[in-house]
């Protein structure tokens, strides 16, 4: 990890890599996309456009840049080479643990999710991950390719095992894809109903938390590579993301931004203010 400020920080953000509580970094990695890639240039949209919203959140009347978080910039990923980026993403994420700080990444695709699980999972035993997203993705392979977005939870359930998985807001998946979720994850179909209980049922057990920006409706987030009609609102998104507060979040990250596919901006906007809120929900002030 870089030790200065970023100069092009999501927010702005000033704070130091000493004094952080938090570190985010991006991930520009789309090497496994089936259908439209672009992702790779979500991390650098998060940045650039960030400057065009508030810093603080009506919501819940908190202002990130009063958050101990650092913006250690993106990762330098090779292309054509999903291992090493993978590795390098595990590296990354364990160095952040090991500064004692939580990770927040910025895809990249989905398949970037495996590689801060694998440090996480090296770390907090009894880790669970809360997975919202369109997509099962629980193939054990694609195009006989086991490592892929298509297949990055069911690589997670290989680490963290049955019972361990809860995901939501899932509408679409092979019949093999939902028969394995039946028996070895928690999944709710096509909404985030039970959210907030399932959260709560968590108590302190570490959770990594994984959204998947297609979990919203095309209508609402088209700047993504695999849109699936039928997804949740924005105002759903932020009413499960509020409801971390007070749970023991010990990592996340926001995936699949295309920012290409939506020339509007609209995307982009919904991706920053989700970020915005689930920073001033999982990460604590300094004082606390």
């Amino acid at each position: 990890m870089k030790n200065e400020i970023c100069s092009q920080s999501i927010f702005g953000l000033n704070c130091n890599l000493k004094r952080a509580k938090a570190v985010i970094f991006g991930a520009p990695y789309d090497g496994t996309t089936s259908y439209r890639p672009g992702t790779r240039f979500g991390p650098r949209a998060f940045r650039a456009e960030s400057y065009g919203f508030e810093s603080y959140s009506p919501y819940l009347e908190k202002d990130i840049l009063d958050l101990p978080i650092y913006d250690s910039g993106d990762l330098d990923l090779p292309f054509g080479d999903k291992q090493k980026t993978l590795s390098m993403i595990k590296e990354r994420t364990a160095k952040i643990y090991n500064s004692g700080k939580m990770p927040i990444m910025l895809g990249g695709e989905h398949l970037v999710t495996l590689g801060a699980v694998s440090a996480a999972a090296e770390r907090f035993p009894d880790l669970c991950i809360l997975h919202l997203d369109a997509h099962a993705d629980l193939r054990d392979e694609y195009i006989g390719e086991k490592f892929s977005h298509a297949t990055v939870m069911r690589r997670c359930h290989d680490l963290i095992g049955d019972g361990s998985i809860f995901q939501f807001g899932i509408r679409s998946g092979t019949v093999e894809e939902f028969r394995f979720a039946a028996n070895h994850t928690r999944c709710r179909r096509f909404d985030l109903e039970g959210f907030e209980r399932v959260v709560a049922t968590l108590s302190n057990r570490p959770v990594y938390v994984s959204i998947d920006l297609d979990v919203l409706d095309p209508g609402v987030f088209p700047g993504t590579g695999t849109p699936e009609a039928g997804g949740i609102s924005f105002k759903e998104l932020l009413t499960a993301i509020h409801s971390l507060s007070g749970s023991n979040v010990i990592g996340a990250d926001l995936c699949e931004l295309s920012p290409t596919y939506d020339p509007g901006g609209i995307s982009v906007a919904a991706a920053i203010k989700a970020l915005r809120e689930l920073c001033l929900t999982i990460v604590k002030a300094e004082q606390d």
